[in-house]
């Protein structure tokens, strides 16, 4: 098992509004990857986004306000976010199904 990096954090965010169907979890995985952060991203049941991600505070904050704005054609209707200490579990940036 890898340990995390000395400082990283995760987040862990549901986004809500009209997110399913619009390349939202495609333009998180960009997002999420050109900041260099590991974790995943998928849809729930309830038409709401998961995003799990793990890597330095400042990265994540970026993603974080990405998550807020979408990509064109989403509409972001709130994002819950916690903070939580890293697993160190996650080796890239992934869509799951």
């Amino acid at each position: 098992m890898s340990h995390p990096a000395t400082g990283d954090v995760r987040l862990t965010a549901i986004v809500h509004g009209s997110v399913q169907g619009v390349g939202y979890r495609f333009f998180v995985q960009r997002r999420a990857a050109a900041l260099g952060l590991r974790g995943y991203v998928r849809n729930r049941p309830d038409g709401s986004v998961e995003v799990v991600a793990e890597g330095r505070r400042g990265e994540l904050e970026q993603l974080l306000a990405a998550l807020e704005r979408g990509p064109y054609g989403a509409d972001v209707g709130g994002v819950e976010a916690a903070w939580s200490a890293a697993q160190g579990t996650f080796s890239g940036f992934l869509i799951r199904h």
